[in-house]
């Protein structure tokens, strides 16, 4: 069977992409701190910033393949701890995309839709990129690198993403069903807009990325949604009575890293090549399902 390194497998893409993989891959998965069991994935502690350890589990596992997932990917914490998150943002993702190209195997990257400054959307991959946190910036330095190590590698600009709960990892809805049942109030953003994706259609995104893309992509959902509205649709789906659901603006609250008002994706490049997010409503159907 074809092997599949993903790295960041305990993190919420990098799970979803396990449960998605391994009916067509064997999969060997990374994870630093928060170790956990997947059924039928090889799961291996790696510090993938230390060059030398990365070296051996490429040689150890001599991969067909790499989807690199593994990151800081928390702006705010990428503003306060700069130095520590481009290690791992900017100066592993490069040395991942070098040992790709001696290999000459396929490559896809999670970058993020945070490369833009949100004053141009809907962004297509031909837009030029302006980031205005930190994180944005090392993923557009990420980006550049990958590309001059290995031209063939698949930069994927992800959304903002939602889904079930991993064994250690949440998606941004857990914590705002929580808010809403228990009855208090949740305040969401009315001046932010998004395109956000399902952690398993991102999943699905992204080995349609790694066998038919090389360079620039977006993996975008199919609609434009701020993230009241966003929140509007959960109370619907998930049928919370009595919620407490209030509008606010970026400017009330106060946060580290920068945001930008809409880094909406265009992603009908992707779409022309068979990535079919479902609406927003049916993946929270979905999604309610499952939970």
């Amino acid at each position: 069977m074809k092997r599949l390194l993903i790295t960041g497998a305990s993190g919420f893409l990098g799970w979803h992409l396990c449960q998605i993989a391994k009916p067509e891959w064997e999969i060997y998965g990374t994870y630093l701190s928060h170790s956990l069991e997947i059924p039928e994935v090889n799961l291996i502690k790696v510090n993938l910033t230390d060059y030398q350890e990365l070296k051996h589990i490429f040689n150890q596992i001599n991969p067909t393949a790499v989807i690199h997932t593994a990151a800081h990917s928390q702006p705010n914490f990428c503003q306060t701890h700069p130095q520590e998150s481009y290690t791992i943002n900017v100066t592993a993702s490069c040395n991942i995309a070098g040992l790709c190209a001696e290999r000459a195997i396929p490559c896809a990257f999670t970058s993020s839709d945070l490369v833009f400054d949100g004053l141009n959307s809907p962004y297509k991959e031909t837009d030029a990129v302006c980031p205005v946190s930190i994180y944005g910036e090392q993923k557009v330095k990420a980006e550049a690198g990958m590309l001059e190590r290995y031209p063939n590698t698949a930069i994927c600009r992800m959304p903002l993403m939602f889904g079930i709960a991993t064994p250690t990892a949440k998606s941004f809805i857990q914590p705002f069903i929580e808010t809403l049942q228990a009855g208090k109030e949740l305040n969401l953003f009315i001046d932010e807009f998004r395109t956000p994706a399902s952690g398993t259609t991102a999943a699905k995104g992204l080995l349609l990325a790694l066998d038919k893309v090389q360079g620039l992509i977006h993996l975008g959902g199919k609609e434009r949604i701020s993230r009241y509205d966003f929140g509007k649709l959960l109370v619907e789906v998930f049928q919370v009575p009595d919620a407490k659901l209030q509008g606010c603006r970026q400017q009330d609250v106060k946060m580290a890293a920068p945001r930008p008002a809409d880094v909406s994706l265009d992603s009908s490049k992707a779409f022309a090549l068979g990535y079919q997010p479902l609406s927003l409503k049916e993946e929270l159907a979905e999604l309610r399902k499952s939970s």
